[in-house]
């Protein structure tokens, strides 16, 4: 086992660089392999995702992406900021707002918005928008520090 020599300081204490504020994002636009993939992965096959027919008749008029697919937008652009050995406890009032539909770009910002050193806990609230400027999806992000 090699020793480094370089250890980075927020390893040891994500909390010195951490800050109220800081933010991170990861764009991408949904594409049909991207949600077919997704169902093959996760064995979400409804047809919401799936069966173009099927969704023509309803509301949509159109196959939608799985909303679970947004929260993977969150995990990377949660993984785009370096907070230290920190790991995610989850995502709480998580909502999905909106359909996302087949060649939609989703913006998904990361702002870190508390910082609780003692329970040494970053909490962090997670927004995806397309791009008309609409609100798809929106949660909170609790990271918590591994040592």
């Amino acid at each position: 086992m090699s020793e480094n020599k370089n250890i980075d300081s927020s390893d040891i204490d994500p909390f010195s660089n951490a800050k109220v504020g800081m933010s991170s994002s990861f764009t991408k636009t949904v594409t049909e392999s991207d949600v077919y993939l997704y169902a093959g992965i996760t064995g979400d096959f409804s047809p919401n995702h799936v069966d173009a027919e099927f969704m023509s008749k309803g509301a949509y008029g159109e196959r939608v992406a799985h909303g679970t697919l947004m929260l993977g937008f969150m995990s990377a652009a949660s993984a785009k900021m370096y907070l230290g050995r920190t790991v995610s406890q989850g995502y709480d009032r998580v909502r999905f707002l909106k359909p996302v539909r087949f060649g939609d770009t989703i913006t998904t910002l990361y702002k870190v918005s508390s910082i609780d050193a003692v329970k040494k806990k970053i909490i962090s609230e997670v927004t995806c928008t397309n791009q008309k400027g609409e609100l798809v999806a929106i949660a909170t992000n609790i990271r918590v520090h591994i040592g």
